[in-house]
């Protein structure tokens, strides 16, 4: 059965949207069980990369301390942490029935994400020149298949966004809509920590 949409006034609008449905309710539920099989996920990728990331073929081959710029790391940190704070205002206006400021703060939202994206390609490309790719070394081998795993989620997660803002222009906001945004949003700030942990993990441990 389709669903049918509909603009809910102010006055009937509900404090929490995402969850004034049983269907909300229940992607809601549905959503934490899936991070709970994306989170075992990267603690798999996370310890591989523990493993191997000393792990090169000679004495010439690049290590982390070698190659890790800190400075462009930290801004692609900004940008990610930025869009977990735009995504958290488009929710504040999805909450209060502001369906403009929720698009303008989910535009946002992908903007930064493109920013980030933009740089790690860039960076990608600086390690390739220095001889550190995917098949260099086991190093490289853990490196790429983390950072990619996760920069393959920032990509589903415009993707998911920028789908999201398309569809609303034309459906408008209701109960039924706001559970899509929420549930975008949370795994938007999912990709956020996992990428809080990757700082930590590979670029701050890597340059000590």
């Amino acid at each position: 059965m389709a669903h049918m949409e509909y603009n809910v006034p102010s006055e009937r609008w509900p404090a929490h949207p995402e969850t004034a449905t049983m269907e909300g309710k229940n992607k809601f539920i549905g959503f934490w069980i899936f991070l709970a099989g994306e989170t075992t996920l990267f603690a798999s990728l996370f310890a591989t990369y523990l493993a191997l990331k000393d792990s090169v073929p000679g004495e010439d081959h690049p290590l982390a301390a070698d190659l890790f710029a800190l400075p462009l790391a930290f801004v692609m940190t900004m940008f990610l942490l930025t869009s977990s704070l735009t995504s958290v205002y488009a929710i504040y206006h999805m909450r209060n029935n502001n369906f403009a400021k929720m698009q303008l703060w989910l535009g946002i939202t992908v903007l930064l994400g493109l920013g980030f994206l933009s740089l790690e390609i860039y960076e990608f490309i600086e390690y390739v020149h220095h001889g550190h790719t995917f098949r260099s070394s086991a190093f490289g081998s853990a490196f790429y298949f983390l950072l990619g795993t996760h920069g393959f989620h920032v990509v589903i997660g415009l993707g998911w966004i920028t789908l999201l803002i398309l569809r609303n222009a034309r459906r408008g906001i209701s109960v039924y809509t706001a559970a899509k945004v929420n549930t975008a949003s949370l795994y938007w700030h999912f990709i956020d920590v996992v990428w809080v942990f990757i700082f930590t993990i590979v670029y701050l441990l890597g340059v000590m």
